[in-house]
């Protein structure tokens, strides 16, 4: 059985250290703020997540890029010029061309190789929901699966990865196209707060406004009271508001036999459209 290389992209919002843990191969997404291309690395090596952060909060807007075909050729010849297959779990389809990008290239490598396997499999999923379906994916071939049993895991697996997350400031959703500018402008004088999720299409969905960010904290851990399957492994990540993040992680943990929790930043590619203050629990359970 030919080994194999788990690749993915850099909205799984992993850090370094995890990469490495996994042994991942991960290419950056990129965006451009204040006239300058910086690229999403998971050691932050273009721009620090708490500078990013800063920016949003002092006006900045950034856009950002999907992964293209091209950078997807390039690392994956290498692999399998080297004898080793590829299964790339990609960032929503539903949310960004990247899924798009690595089919194409995938072709392409696949039919100047013959013998290579690169399968793709759309995520639907962002941040560390595509992060925990990703550590998910790892575990799956180190107990010595083949290539296509981790991905028909993967397949089966994806619509179980639960993503709730409110954002602290509507103005960034707006900008985005997710909420009306007067929804904004009544939501942010009442002290409105979104509940929004990831369907199984890998689509951004507004579900409910609640009443200030406690209450749309407490809706977040009602979530996983309603819908967890597994709580064996639970990611969270945030804005630029780490405490907030930590505390709810301290309180999944009093009710729940987690065994591995992981809190780390909402990424630049995906904090530029939820902005700071985001904060985001990803979970198994039994739908999206």
């Amino acid at each position: 059985m030919r080994d194999f290389v788990i690749l993915t992209d850099s909205c799984c919002d992993f850090s370094a250290q995890m990469v490495e843990e996994l042994e991942l191969s991960v290419l950056p997404l990129s965006f451009v703020m204040e006239g300058a291309e910086y690229f999403n690395y998971p050691d932050n090596r273009d721009i620090a997540p708490g500078e990013f952060y800063r920016r949003l909060r002092d006006g900045a807007l950034g856009t950002t890029a999907a992964i293209n075909p091209g950078t997807f050729h390039d690392a994956m010849e290498p692999i399998v010029r080297s004898g080793r297959d590829i299964l790339c779990v990609s960032f929503s389809s539903g949310l960004s061309t990247t899924y798009q990008s690595a089919c194409i290239a995938a072709g392409e490598v696949q039919a100047a190789n013959p013998g290579s396997r690169i399968l793709v499999v759309d995520s639907r999923a962002a941040s560390l929901g595509q992060g925990l379906l990703v550590y998910l994916t790892v575990q799956e071939k180190r107990k010595g699966r083949s290539i296509e049993e981790v991905r028909d895991f993967v397949e089966r697996t994806k619509g179980h990865i639960c993503h709730w997350f409110t954002v602290d400031d509507l103005n960034h959703l707006k900008r985005g196209g997710r909420v009306s500018a007067a929804a904004a402008l009544v939501g942010t004088m009442l002290q409105m707060k979104p509940v929004l999720h990831v369907d199984d299409e890998g689509h951004l969905i507004p579900v409910s406004k609640v009443r200030g960010r406690k209450a749309s904290v407490k809706a977040l851990l009602d979530k996983m009271d309603e819908l967890v399957e597994d709580p064996g492994v639970v990611f969270i990540s945030h804005g630029d508001c780490e405490e907030e993040a930590v505390a709810l992680g301290e309180a999944i943990r009093a009710k729940y036999p987690v065994e591995r929790l992981e809190i780390n930043y909402v990424g630049p590619v995906i904090g530029n459209h939820s902005g700071p203050g985001t904060l985001a629990l990803f979970f198994q359970g039994k739908h999206k």
